[in-house]
């Protein structure tokens, strides 16, 4: 029983998110006897707060821009608004059938579940619920918060975060968006759809900054034509109740004011108050330092996730969750290559990328090194079929490997897939141009980019 003190599991978890269920699911599999301790449900921010409902509402203002945009198809529909019950009862669904399918997994693999608020007891256990959970070795998984800015505070009224977004009653008349990375922009996108009038702030030059700067402009343009408003490069200063809203001032004096603020600068690790620091876990700025096998400082103790200073995502968590267990039971295991890892923001249209930029190849390769080719998706027939716009920019070490894929355009987070496959397998643009991709699809698009670049394009001009 898991509250026999008499039992010491193989492995600890705490923190049943995306990294310590991917753990626990895949250390049972290999033989381990595994404890998952979770306060709140399995499945964690992703399926509950994050990539899931987020999904969910970009899906459903992408519905309702198709049923506005109807005609020029030729089909005669009707918008008549947005239900908002209607929606969340539709997003809730999803969350709730991926949950039971979860919970079901979780129980198959026979890993025993602990619901409650752990905390590390020491380099070898984890007190919850009154008792004491010994491991051999525990995995620290405790995933993020939404953070804010010194002086701003959330309030969840008209001061919100990503967290309070997902469930607001009301689609909001304006909205001002802090923050243009991948939260901001996706709400921001949604908001859109749903009717709100939008302003995003950023602080630097451009929309998700960590993009290619091609990609960034391409979605800038893209949200202009949509209307959805934002200026960038100047930072916040503070924000103040109004009668009837929010006013933001920016450090340059430039003022905004909109029903609700929705403040997307990021998410922080849950990280205090739960022992770390006593067992002498070694940490930085509440992040649980790691190294490539995601081991800390202390032997019995590994961490993954949101809580260790890499790439905030549910699939790296799932990598990196699954590296600890496969490790622990004795397997040979590859370290996480972080440029090698697909990144997709859902807005409309979508950013895709893989690899690094042409910024950081000419910085790493030299500038006379780099090779980079555009293909605008104005040459491909599913994207004139589909209507939207935007380019395949690809990077490539001068007569090597690709080393960079960056897209932008509706349903580019589908061909993601295979630009991780040229781009881990250091595939050379002859390489992939020999491959035939269907025609006529989005996924096209790809391998015109590599014809390109080898040298013999087809629907595209030299």
């Amino acid at each position: 029983m898991a509250n026999d003190a008499s039992t010491v599991f193989d492995l600890v978890i705490l923190g049943g998110g995306s990294g310590g269920y991917a753990a626990a699911l895949r250390g049972a599999q290999l033989g381990l006897d595994v404890a998952l301790i979770e306060k709140d449900k399995v499945g964690g921010t992703c399926l509950h707060r994050g990539c899931i409902p987020t999904k969910a509402l970009l899906h459903a203002g992408e519905i309702a821009d198709q049923a506005r945009e109807s005609e020029q198809f030729g089909v005669k529909a009707t918008f008549e608004g947005i239900d908002v019950a209607g929606v969340h009862k539709y997003k809730d669904e999803v969350i709730s059938g991926l949950y039971k399918g979860l919970q079901g997994l979780v129980a198959s693999r026979k890993v025993t579940y602990i619901e409650g608020a752990g905390r590390l007891s020491s380099p070898t256990s984890v007190d919850v619920n009154g008792q004491r959970i010994q491991g051999r070795h525990v995995l620290l998984a405790t995933g993020s918060v939404p953070k804010s800015l010194p002086g701003l505070e959330i309030d969840g009224n008209r001061i919100i975060s990503s967290d309070h977004a997902l469930v607001l009653d009301r689609v909001p008349k304006s909205a001002i968006v802090l923050g243009g990375g991948v939260i901001g922009v996706e709400f921001a996108s949604a908001w859109k759809s749903f009717g709100t009038d939008v302003t995003v702030i950023e602080g630097l030059k451009h929309l998700v900054p960590v993009e290619d700067e091609n990609s960034s402009k391409l979605l800038e343009r893209a949200f202009r034509k949509r209307g959805i408003k934002f200026n960038l490069g100047t930072f916040f200063q503070k924000a103040e109740y109004t009668q009837d809203g929010v006013k933001v001032t920016l450090v340059d004096g430039k003022e905004f004011e909109a029903e609700v603020l929705l403040v997307a600068v990021g998410r922080g690790p849950v990280s205090q108050g739960l022992g770390y620091e006593e067992a002498g876990v070694a940490m930085d700025r509440g992040y649980v330092l790691v190294d490539e096998y995601m081991r800390t400082n202390v032997p019995t103790v590994s961490a993954v996730g949101d809580l260790v200073p890499t790439l905030q995502l549910a699939h790296v968590g799932f990598a990196e969750g699954i590296l600890v267990a496969e490790r622990l039971a004795g397997l040979k295991v590859v370290p996480v290559d972080y440029d090698g890892v697909p990144r997709v923001t859902y807005c409309h249209p979508e950013v895709a990328s893989v690899g690094i930029t042409e910024a950081k190849a000419k910085e790493i390769y030299g500038a006379d090194k780099v090779v980079a080719l555009k293909y605008n998706l104005a040459g491909n027939g599913k994207s004139k079929i589909l209507k939207t716009a935007g380019e395949i920019k690809l990077v490539q070490v001068k007569d090597g490997a690709v080393v960079g894929v960056h897209m932008v355009g509706d349903r580019m987070g589908e061909q993601v897939g295979e630009a991780q496959l040229i781009y881990n397998w250091e595939a050379l643009p002859a390489e992939v141009a020999q491959l035939i991709h269907a025609h006529p699809t989005q996924n096209e698009a790809l391998g015109e980019a590599h014809l390109a670049l080898a040298g013999k394009p087809l629907h595209s001009h030299d």
